[in-house]
Parts: C-alpha cells; structure tokens; sequence
C-alpha cells in the first residue's frame, strides 16, 4: 500500500509518497518537479510508480503554482517561468536537508526528477548540488539561454512581441548562465542521468535536447547518461514513461 501525506516544509507545500511499510524508514528520495501551469497532485503517478520501487517521493508546489499562486493566474505570467525555475532550485536542498533530519532520508542517495519545467529544473539543480545523485529530465531543456530565446517565439507566449537581444536582457542571460547544464556539462560528472523527450513535443523542442546527449554521450563525464526516444506522445508523459523513470531509480539510485 502506499501512503500520501499532504506536509509543509519551511512553508513550501508538498505531497510525501511512499510505502506505508517504510514510511518511518530511513530511504532513498526523489524529488519529482511538476511541470507550467501544473499542480503536485497532477505528478502523483510519477510518485505513485517511482515509490513502489521502495523510494520516499517528494512532490513540491512550485511558487505561483496550486496552493502557492498569487494575483493573476500563471498561464498569464509566463515572464515569470525562470523565477519560478530558480525558487525551485533554490529550495531543493532545504527540503532534502528537513528529512535527512528526521531520519527520513538517506542523504548519499538522493535523486530527483521532473516534466517540462519540472526537467528544466532537474536539469538546473544538476549545474548546483555535488551531492545529488541520480536525475531524470523528462521533455525538459538542459539549455536555458536557447530554450528561452525559443519560448519567447512559441505558444507559450503569445500577442506579446519581445526582443531577447535588448540590453534590459542582458543580467537575465547572465544569470542563465550559472544554471546552464549545456555549459558545464562537466558537472554531470559522476552522475547517473536519463532524458526522455518525444519527437512530437510543441512545446519543449526535442532536437536540442538530443543534440545535448549526442554531444556528451562518449565523453567520460557522460558516460553514465542514457536517452530514450519516443514518437507521437507530444508533450506529454506517457504511462510507460512513469513506469521507466521508476525503474530507472531503482537500478541507479
């Protein structure tokens, strides 16, 4: 059986899955990240399979999203994804750090996870935290400064016409920087990383994600990433994705 627990850690809401055998087990944890627009309970059967493998799953609210969101809705403040990328970033090891204290989690067997912004932030979170383990970027971009220049021209962002060249763009740019894994690809070092990414996705660009993995894949840092290749989901995550994010897991974290 599993167990769902609805918690706030440091005020940042979360659902806790896990086996309700282990729930008072010291375990291997996953953070898995929702995607824009998303909420923690529409991730619940990436947490649901990945939990059956005998890991604790956290799934945070994002800010501005579910039971974080404030003033206009987030479909309408799309100028505002990176904010919420890096509020992710910035709060993933206070998380970890609340259930190693607790005795929850098993602090050198860290992993984490997500979709669409989800995977932009897991790709993120790699360029930051030595210590984390094991990630899965599922139809997420690994290249920041690209992919914005490229959502800026999408249907994500639509009747507003935004020149990302203009100077007033300047500091975010180099603020991308630093959390660019297209960069410093070096620092997946180590690390056991897996992507999947459909070749129909609208709306994060396949291509790119791909060229990412082709580039790294023979090189001795990335020697431990994999890809998987899917055709006619679009953007989005099928089940069979769920069910190999999980055992990707547990034979590597």
């Amino acid at each position: 059986m599993i167990t769902v627990k609805h918690e706030y850690i440091n005020g940042i809401p979360l659902l806790e899955v896990v086996l309700t055998e282990k729930m008072n087990e010291t375990l291997p944890t996953v953070v898995f990240y929702h995607g824009w627009t998303n909420f923690k309970e529409s991730s619940l059967v990436h947490g649901y399979e990945i939990a059956k493998k005998g890991f604790r799953v956290l799934i945070p609210e994002a800010y501005l999203h579910g039971e974080r969101s404030k003033g206009a809705p987030v479909n309408e403040r799309s100028l505002e994804f990176w904010d919420v990328v890096q509020h992710n970033i910035v709060e993933f090891p206070s998380l970890i750090e609340q259930y190693v204290k607790a005795g929850l989690t098993d602090q050198s067997r860290v992993g984490v996870a997500g979709l669409s912004m989800g995977g932009v932030t897991t790709s993120a979170i790699l360029t930051q935290y030595s210590w984390m383990k094991t990630a899965v970027v599922l139809m997420g971009s690994p290249s920041p400064i690209p992919f914005s220049k490229w959502l800026l021209t999408s249907k994500w962002q639509q009747g507003v016409e935004i020149d990302f060249e203009a100077e007033q763009f300047a500091p975010a740019i180099e603020s991308l920087k630093t959390i660019s894994l297209n960069l410093q690809p070096e620092k997946i070092d180590g690390k056991f990383v897996h992507f999947w990414h459909d070749k129909d996705d609208d709306l994060v660009p396949y291509q790119p994600t791909f060229d990412f993995y082709k580039k790294i894949k023979d090189r001795d840092y990335g020697k431990h990433v994999s890809f998987t290749t899917t055709e006619g989901y679009g953007h989005h995550v099928p089940y069979l994705i769920s069910v190999e994010t999980a055992e990707y897991f547990n034979n590597h974290l």
